[in-house]
């Protein structure tokens, strides 16, 4: 029999208040459970909980904007008030001239990121369980997103390929080398005995910038899937206590926490493009302009 067909079988185990007594002790799992494949790929509890999440976001922001007018109802303004702020605030630290092109991905990143850390918190999410006949252990059957560190390492990456394009695409492959390795001294200004061993510092001081980049994934992958795993681990833990009245504050909390990732993610996505796009919107900004203005003068 496939294992998608087993799955729907297996009795399901609900606790709307709470998690169950076994869950608390054990705490969340490290990683996720496949539920079925589809040919050799595993589909996992925090694929379909992403998917759904999105789906039903999707939907209710259609629902929500319908047909946009000149004067916006109530969900079109809630949807404009989340990009202008968004777009605002981006727009001086990555650069006038790469925020157009850079504002839908960092938009998408922060919208995502909140929904799917916000919908640990519904009803129903971490506290259906399903018991697998194989081992006959019990394992989440709705689990958070990003308590999967698949989930968050795959944004990362989207992150980072996207990085990569806006930096060649807007800065090219030359200043991207300049700037990382380039010399950023003034020539004028430092005597040539100081001036060109700097190119040995400089470079590496580079390659040091490169081990920083490689591992950038790395960091916001990880703290995003610990503050959001942790907070997990938190609310079954205090449900095991009391399933009643204890876990209220914790709830805000998370809320807090959810938000706070989702922005320093997409702040720091943010940054890593600025870093090398944004060097003012100006002609007079640009790398070599003031040499030549000093010899067309």
């Amino acid at each position: 029999m496939p294992r998608f067909n087993k799955l729907l079988s297996l009795p399901l185990l609900l606790a709307a208040t709470g998690v169950p007594a076994f869950a608390a002790d054990e705490g969340v799992a490290t990683k996720a459970r496949a539920l079925f494949h589809v040919g050799p790929l595993p589909v996992t509890n925090s694929m379909v909980t992403s998917w759904t999440v999105a789906l039903v976001f999707i939907i209710a922001v259609r629902l929500a904007i319908r047909k946009p007018k000149l004067i916006p109802s109530r969900g079109q303004a809630m949807v404009e008030h989340l990009v202008e702020g968004v777009r605002n605030l981006i727009s001086p630290i990555v650069g006038s001239k790469v925020a157009p092109h850079a504002f839908p991905l960092l938009v998408t990143l922060f919208t995502f990121i909140l929904i799917q850390n916000w919908s640990g918190l519904f009803p129903g999410v971490g506290t259906v369980y399903v018991q697998s006949h194989a081992t006959g252990e019990w394992m989440e059957f709705v689990r958070p997103a990003h308590a999967d560190m698949n989930g968050t390492f795959a944004l990362a990456a989207v992150a980072f390929i996207g990085w990569f394009y806006f930096i060649m695409r807007y800065a090219g492959p030359a200043f991207v080398l300049k700037d990382i390795f380039g010399n950023k001294a003034n020539k004028k200004e430092t005597p040539a005995i100081i001036y060109y061993p700097l190119f040995v510092i400089f470079f590496g001081a580079g390659l040091i910038e490169i081990i920083s980049i490689i591992f950038r994934p790395i960091s916001l992958s990880f703290r995003l899937y610990g503050n959001i795993f942790g907070g997990e681990n938190l609310m079954h833990a205090m449900s095991g206590i009391e399933k009643w009245g204890l876990p209220a504050p914790f709830y805000f909390l998370e809320l807090l926490i959810g938000f706070v990732q989702a922005f320093v993610f997409m702040l720091l996505v943010s940054v890593y493009i600025g870093l090398i796009c944004n060097h003012g919107d100006g002609h007079h900004d640009e790398p070599g302009h003031d040499e030549h203005k000093e010899t067309a003068h």
